[in-house]
């Protein structure tokens, strides 16, 4: 290699330095710009926030790769690139379902419900952007339970400080077989100067490649920020080994605050009763019968008989005795590498359990045929469609009688309408016509379809309902006001049917013979025409009597055709506030039932299918049975 004169040779180290500076500009520059994007998309859901987020930090003053001199997935295997592809069919499904639940119920539930499902999603995005060889492990119990000394023995060396001391953990401690996970690491909030690496094992070591333990404080530690620690990291971490020991396994912290939540994650989830050195052999087992007693009254199911659930295993870690069976345990668990998916599908799980309530109906929900029958039956109501009915019959009818009807009958009623009319009898006055529109009457009509049409929906749906329906209602009285005007009175121009000039002219027929025989009768009195009173007074009893006739004939045929008017004059008005009350009302309330609908079918996709119950061993000598759950998320308090 020919060199420069008069310049002096850089060492390669700091070549390399500038090489990797020189890399790190381009990058520093576009992790800026995409910060800036992210800070604009703050607002909204977006399922790689975290990871964004774990991507665009950088720790001052030490880099994790830097301290430790761990390359930054690099090398073999590395999946620097992604999850290695999607998540699997099922798990797919189900987060795109959670994916399109949430969007559809973003201004229906509230925030804080879809909080927990918006996390779920973040935390899928993130986990699926970083390594998939890699399976992390963390340590988890309370204080003196050994568990610094059970990370010490399956690291092979003393990695993490143990004594009496207490709280003697006081940040998480990283162990990693194999390189490839410092993007799961910086995740946690793992810095590099408390990352190892364990003694070269053998074939022991070599099966536990793809293993990342993390030795957490203890979770009852009296530093509130240690307690943090460890709250943070389980909601991160693939599985976890809770460590107990023989005097606190049945502390109520540890059931009530960690166990009895995360009971749907057995499938991940190792309980491990340390220090049974202490014990004899019969003390032992009733401990961990009594341990197995616990974890199954606080729901989490039990690996036992090859079924799915919690591994519970008995070690002492001072001694060493079960920690190989442990090591052999979490060799197999993540050689299968599906912890993350499970860890996944029990958060899933957890989240669709919370939200249960704001999308179960208690029972079959939606507004029926008779529902709508009635509401347009209350509409008719009060636009009054069966008084206007009624009323153009009255008027056909009273029509067909006057105009059918004797002159001196008529007469006679135009006389009595007269007196009426110029009565001061408070008894005769005319009563005081309500208003087209009965506004309580709508609005009742309004708030018993919306109770009706929100019955059994869960809480934010039902009031989602009944805002749609109020919204409709606000204007609908004046809507049916105008609507009855534009109709018009059907009683103002009735119909005249062909048979009534007939009638007419034979009422005028009989008018006349009463009239000719009275003039008959007048000409015989004064000898104008020949006496004969029998003809005349038979002519003149002919025309009285059918006109009558005539009339009462008249009435009775036109009872049918009028009847027939009033019923379509009532149907059209009630059809046509029908059609206004479906329009502002009905259809609005028909869509949000549409709508929940929509987010109860991604909602069934989300929480998946419904396990049934099983029948697990206690693992006791008895070789007692009881009841258990048979999946992760079976049984969540």
């Amino acid at each position: 290699m020919t060199k420069t004169p008069g310049r002096p040779e850089r060492p390669e180290r700091l070549e390399r330095r500038e090489r990797s500076e020189r890399r790190e500009r381009p990058e520093r520059s576009e992790r800026s710009e995409r910060s800036k994007a992210a800070a604009e998309k703050s607002e909204r859901w977006d399922d790689g926030l975290i990871a964004r987020r774990a991507a665009e930090r950088i720790a001052p003053g030490e880099m994790p790769g830097e301290t430790s001199g761990e390359p930054a997935d690099d090398g073999e295997g590395s999946d620097a690139g992604g999850f290695g592809g999607s998540y699997g069919g099922g798990l797919r499904t189900r987060l795109d379902a959670l994916h399109e639940l949430v969007g559809l119920s973003r201004t229906r539930v509230e925030s804080e419900a879809l909080a927990e499902a918006g996390r779920v999603l973040d935390e899928a995005a993130a986990r699926q952007r970083l390594s998939s060889r890699h399976t992390v492990v963390a340590l988890a119990g309370a204080t003196g339970s050994g568990k610094s000394t059970l990370f010490n023995a399956l690291a092979g060396v003393a990695v993490s400080e143990t004594g009496l001391r207490r709280p003697t953990t006081s940040a998480p401690l990283a162990l990693t077989w194999s390189e490839g996970a410092a993007g799961l690491l910086d995740r946690l909030g793992v810095p590099g100067r408390l990352r190892r690496r364990p003694l070269a094992g053998g074939a022991a070591d070599a099966a536990l490649q793809s293993l990342v333990l993390i030795d957490l404080p203890d979770h009852d530690s009296a530093v509130t920020a240690h307690r943090d620690q460890v709250d943070r990291a389980l909601g991160l971490v693939d599985a976890v080994i809770w460590v107990v020991d023989p005097e606190k396994y049945a502390d109520a912290a540890l059931h009530e605050r960690y166990l009895r939540p995360l009971a749907g994650h057995a499938e991940v989830t190792f309980v491990v009763l340390n220090q049974v050195d202490r014990l004899g052999a019969e003390a032992a087992e009733l401990v961990l019968d009594d341990l197995r007693r616990l974890l199954d009254e606080d729901g989490m199911a039990l690996g036992e008989h090859g079924e799915p659930g919690a591994t519970v295993l008995p070690v002492s870690a001072l001694t060493g005795e079960g920690v190989p069976e442990l090591r052999e345990l979490l060799a197999r668990f993540v050689q299968e590498r599906t912890a993350p998916e499970r860890r996944l599908a029990a958060d899933i799980d957890a989240a669709a359990a919370r939200l249960r309530p704001a999308y179960v109906a208690d029972g079959r929900v939606g507004l029926g045929e008779r529902s709508r029958e009635e509401f347009a039956g209350r509409l008719a109501v009060a636009v009054g469609a069966q008084a206007a009915g009624e009323a153009a019959e009255r008027v056909w009818r009273r029509g067909a009688i006057r105009a059918c009807g004797s002159p001196w009958l008529r007469l006679y009623r135009w006389y009595e309408r007269q007196r009426a009319h110029g009565s001061t009898d408070p008894r005769l006055a005319s009563p005081v016509e309500d208003e087209l529109t009965a506004r309580q009457r709508v609005e009742q009509a309004v708030r018993i379809v919306a109770d009706e049409a929100s019955l059994g929906l869960p809480a934010p749906w039902a009031q989602a309902v009944r805002e749609a329906a109020q919204r409709g209602a606000e204007g609908l009285p004046e809507a049916l006001d105008e609507l009855a005007a534009d109709l018009g009175d059907p009683a103002a121009r009735p119909p005249r049917p062909a048979w009534w000039p007939a009638a007419v002219l034979a009422q005028v027929l009989m008018t006349l013979l009463q009239l000719f025989g009275a003039l008959w009768l007048v000409g015989q009195i004064v000898g104008v025409v020949p006496p004969g009173l029998l003809p005349p007074v038979l002519v003149m009893l002919a025309g009285i009597a059918g006109g009558p006739l005539i009339e009462w004939a008249c009435e009775s045929a036109v009872k049918g055709p009028a009847r027939r008017y009033g019923q379509e004059a009532e149907r059209k008005l009630a059809e046509a506030a029908a059609a206004c009350g479906r329009a502002r009302v009905l259809d609005p309330v028909s869509a949000e039932l549409l709508r929940y609908r929509e987010v109860r079918e991604q909602y069934a996709k989300v929480a998946g299918p419904r396990p049934s119950p099983r029948i697990v061993g206690t693992g006791g000598r008895g070789g007692a049975l009881r009841l258990g759950a048979t999946r992760a998320g079976a049984r969540v308090r």
